[in-house]
């Protein structure tokens, strides 16, 4: 069941004056084909300018925080920490897909948690943000929510290359992700992925897809890794 947008706004610490746009943010098309309501009323208007706002803070702190850093290099960082992977994980973050109104049947088939979903309605809530209440805010919630601890989140999103790069460094064994468990229904399925370094198991994952269990499990494995000083 949905949340109080008033507890979202108490979470992010911003209030809004037009309350409306924040509830338009956090309305999905399914929920507003639903209600019959126009489609302009859904948040894809507020994700596009959301995702030009979400460039420019970006490129801005890219641009000042790695002063020698050439045009190229600037283009692929941002492009991974803006990616939906990456906003997906900031949207969780913050626990958004909780407060999202959707659709019957977007719900009931795990649309709150689906990462197409809520890394465009962080795009759409920066949006709404910057158009209450300026750019100064949009920014503000920008490098609280997503620039902030950047690399703990590539860490995590970037967790299976990483995670391979070490292994090639440090073992001789192979890398393999197992599938050892599923739960739910079809439409709702949690996946369990277990990793191996040769024959040991090390992290353990779930996740609605394969791929975010391998993830996950990828992810726990270089933390306990890095507790033994392997990086």
């Amino acid at each position: 069941m949905k949340r109080n947008l008033k507890e979202l706004e108490h979470r992010i610490g911003y209030t809004f004056q037009d309350f409306a746009l924040l509830k338009k943010a956090m309305s999905h098309s399914s929920y507003v084909n639903e209600e019959h309501l126009p489609k302009y009323e859904c948040n894809e208007r507020l994700e596009f300018l959301g995702d030009a706002v979400l460039e420019l803070v970006s490129s801005e702190f890219l641009f000042f925080e790695h002063p020698t850093t050439p045009e190229g290099e600037l283009t692929k960082t941002r492009a991974s920490m803006v990616c939906e992977p990456a906003l997906a994980f900031c949207a969780r973050e913050i626990e958004l897909g909780e407060y999202l109104l959707l659709g019957k049947g977007e719900d009931a088939t795990g649309g709150r948690k689906r990462e197409s979903v809520t890394s465009d309605a962080m795009e759409a809530l920066i949006g709404a943000i910057y158009v209450d209440g300026g750019f100064a805010n949009a920014k503000e919630f920008i490098n609280r929510f997503i620039l902030k601890d950047l690399e703990n989140k590539k860490l995590f999103y970037d967790s299976k290359t990483i995670l391979q790069e070490i292994v090639q460094a440090h073992f001789k064994e192979e890398l393999s992700y197992h599938l050892v468990g599923e739960e739910g229904p079809d439409h709702d399925k949690t996946f369990q992925v277990e990793l191996q370094i040769g024959e040991q198991v090390y992290g353990i994952g779930k996740g609605r897809t394969k791929k975010s269990a391998e993830q996950e499990a990828a992810y726990k494995t270089i933390l306990m890794l890095r507790k033994k000083n392997i990086k």
